[in-house]
């Protein structure tokens, strides 16, 4: 990957040097082109103002010729200057000696006509490039001659490649930079990637503890890894409750088959006739802890939607449905006037369940002539609702634990009412479970606290809502 970006940087970088510097280079070269013709062409104009007397009478005297050899001399070029019928009168580099003309070359024909002509040609004769430029000797509206410069275009060539030289080690200069600075970037961005992929390679490979480092590279790609991160974590979470949940339930399954085996070894026997109404209450058993379990699987994942949920109204309703039952057990549950108004956000469905399960525990520890006091509000901006029973208690210890699968409170004289499951899970240890993972689900969290006076406090906190 550190190798693709570079080579892409570079490549852009070139284009856009290319795209940059070659018109820069062939405007230049068409700038030095037309300095060099403007100059000859004035030096042309000078020299056909001095022959223009010596061309009109055609007498050629020896000052045009010795100017013409001085300025050739010092050009390194090449002057030429016609009479009227195109025939050289000085030529300062003739190819060979006698009389020439130049009447059917181009550049003297044109300026025979009066009119000025330059330009750049390759001579096949001196087996260079040349630059030439011819002019008009002319007075009086009469055409008396031509003259024409020729300049080697090797100082404009070594100009231009100069300049092409001094553009190409810009380019280079400038690639070896962006390489560098690309690579660096490279590495900056292709660094955590890289380790981003090699953690999630070892999660995949069952490296549930693996965590990509968040802490480098650009902000997306910071982003992704911490975004990787929480789903690994969470990840973890479900696979260890389910290696967890998998576990308490073969270890709580076994008992009731195990029993359920026996009473049915003993029906076969015909040994003990009661053995069927015991293996029925088995089978029973064995039916709560199923479903038992089957709740407190669903209850690690969210199912519903989030509302404005008033506390006070969902214990008003669950007050309504357990009443009933609470008056065949002797005990009132009481709803306590809230004094600041206690809306949560979260599903109602799922308070209302939890609410259930802990009137139901409530129940399971109240003496006849006792009351379950419900109460809500709101602290330290959560929303809480209170269940408060006037049973025996627990310990520190066992509120500690009361919330652990299949944990189950002493069965002594004082407890052994509370394990932590309303009556449709029939004792099976999974009630509180239940209570804990459907508040955490939510957002929210659960505890156990004494009541004054003896009994538990059960406390529910749950996000407040705040629109």
């Amino acid at each position: 990957m550190t190798r693709r970006l570079v080579l892409s940087f570079l490549s852009i970088t070139l284009i856009v040097l290319a795209a940059l510097e070659i018109p820069l280079a062939l405007s230049f070269e068409h700038r030095e082109l037309q300095d060099l013709t403007g100059e000859a062409e004035r030096d042309a104009f000078t020299l056909a103002s001095l022959a223009e007397d010596d061309l009109e009478t055609a007498t050629i005297g020896p000052d045009l010729a010795r100017l013409a050899r001085d300025y050739a001399r010092r050009t390194d070029g090449r002057v030429v200057i016609v009479g009227s019928s195109g025939i050289a009168v000085v030529d300062t580099a003739p190819p060979a000696p006698g009389e020439r003309t130049f009447a059917s070359r181009p550049e003297i024909a044109t300026a025979l006509a009066g009119d000025v002509m330059s330009g750049r040609r390759h001579s096949t004769t001196l087996g260079t490039e040349f630059v030439f430029v011819a002019v008009p000797v002319a007075s009086g509206g009469r055409i008396h001659g031509a003259v024409r410069l020729t300049l080697p275009a090797s100082k404009l060539t070594s100009r231009v490649h100069r300049y092409w030289l001094t553009l190409g080690v810009v380019a280079c200069v400038s690639l070896v930079a962006v390489a560098f600075a690309g690579l660096a970037f490279a590495r900056w961005v292709a660094s955590p990637l890289r380790r981003l992929q090699d953690s999630t390679a070892a999660f995949g490979g069952g490296d549930l503890g693996t965590r990509a480092p968040a802490n480098a590279g650009p902000p997306e790609v910071r982003a992704l890894a911490t975004t990787f991160n929480t789903m690994a974590e969470r990840l973890e979470e479900l696979v260890h409750a389910q290696d967890a949940f998998v576990a308490d339930a073969s270890h709580q399954l076994r008992t009731p088959l195990t029993a359920l085996r026996l009473r049915l070894e003993n029906v076969q026997a015909g040994v003990d006739p009661d053995s069927v109404d015991a293996a029925l209450d088995e089978v029973g058993r064995l039916s709560r802890l199923v479903d038992g379990l089957l709740a407190l699987a669903r209850a690690e994942r969210r199912s519903g939607g989030i509302d404005a949920v008033d506390l006070r109204d969902v214990l008003l309703e669950r007050q309504a449905m357990w009443q009933p039952l609470a008056g065949e057990r002797g005990v009132e549950i009481v709803v306590e006037p809230a004094t600041v108004a206690a809306v949560a956000d979260c599903d109602r469905d799922r308070v209302s369940q939890v609410v259930d399960n802990l009137l139901a525990n409530a129940l399971d520890v109240s003496a006849p002539g006792t009351s379950v006091v419900l109460t809500c509000g709101r602290v330290d901006g959560m929303a809480e609702l209170h269940v408060r029973d006037h049973g025996p208690g627990m310990t520190a210890d066992e509120r500690a634990h009361a919330f652990d699968r299949f944990w189950r409170a002493d069965a002594s004289p004082a407890t052994r009412n509370r394990d932590g499951d309303s009556d449709a899970l029939g004792g099976s240890g999974l009630g509180l479970s239940i209570v804990a993972k459907l508040v955490k689900t939510e957002g929210g969290g659960v505890t156990l606290d004494a009541a004054p006076g003896g009994g538990i406090d059960a406390v529910v906190r749950l996000p407040a809502h705040t629109g």
